[in-house]
């Protein structure tokens, strides 16, 4: 696989993490494909539905929050949300009229639906893989990983966002990072797969990134530095379950 032709995408995503991923994890999960694939749909998801609260806790007035549609909405739409074309050729009721009305416009929506689109093509992909490969779908306990980044988010605004759009650049970043692990590790069609997931994911990245410091009146570098040595912990110490983000596997 031609990861050569990515080693400048990827030399930002070297330099913004702490560590590299242990040859260990990377030992384990190529043993595991059904859990990692199982995970990574699981991941997929998640990251949907993390932007999709984000739009309704921060682009929408406290007394509308319930009235969004549903996740699945954004898979149909055409384009990024120019109110217009998606008034025109999506929304059908009034009440999803009057709720796109009163969105806030800007960067934060423009790039979290546009995340939601692409979290949702990749979640369908991952499955499409599971059926090719005859994986049944199955439930697995989270992690730890996420959560013990949020554990040190603030409560306070605009503080709280700032920090969750933070932890999404970290999430985002090691996504790449164990993606470009594996290619050289998985079988063809795999590798390719995950060859053509880097791109979106260094964005995915950058955007929360970007998002973050626009968003805070003074520089994200400390609570960048912090929770950078914080999502290093969870990757480099053992950890008892094997995730598409979890640490050094216990048997290890």
């Amino acid at each position: 696989m031609p990861l050569d032709d990515y080693a400048d995408l990827l030399a930002p995503i070297h330099a913004f993490l702490h560590c590299p991923t242990p040859t260990a994890w990377v030992t384990a999960a190529v043993q595991e494909p059904a859990l990692l694939l199982q995970d990574h749909a699981n991941c997929e998801l998640k990251a949907a539905l993390t932007a999709h609260s984000l739009i309704r806790r921060y682009c929408l007035p406290r007394e509308h929050r319930q009235r969004l549609p549903a996740l699945s909405f954004y898979a149909g739409l055409e384009a990024l949300p120019d109110k217009d074309e998606v008034l025109g050729r999506r929304l059908t009721t009034e009440d999803e009229r009057r709720v796109f009305d009163l969105l806030t416009p800007g960067p934060l929506l423009s790039k979290l639906v546009r995340l939601i689109q692409e979290e949702l093509h990749h979640y369908a992909q991952v499955r499409g893989l599971m059926a090719a490969r005859g994986i049944a779908e199955q439930t697995l306990p989270a992690g730890r990983y996420a959560k013990g980044l949020l554990a040190v988010v603030r409560t306070h605004e605009p503080a709280c966002l700032v920090d969750r759009l933070i932890v999404g650049a970290y999430i985002e970043a090691r996504s790449c990072e164990r993606f470009a692990c594996l290619v050289p590790q998985v079988d063809e069609v795999l590798g390719r797969f995950y060859l053509s997931l880097l791109r979106s994911e260094a964005r995915h990245y950058q955007d929360y990134l970007s998002l973050a410091q626009s968003l805070s009146p003074v520089s994200i570098a400390p609570r960048v530095a912090l929770f950078g040595a914080l999502e290093a912990e969870l990757i480099t110490t053992p950890d008892p379950l094997l995730r598409f983000h979890s640490g050094v596997p216990e048997a290890a």
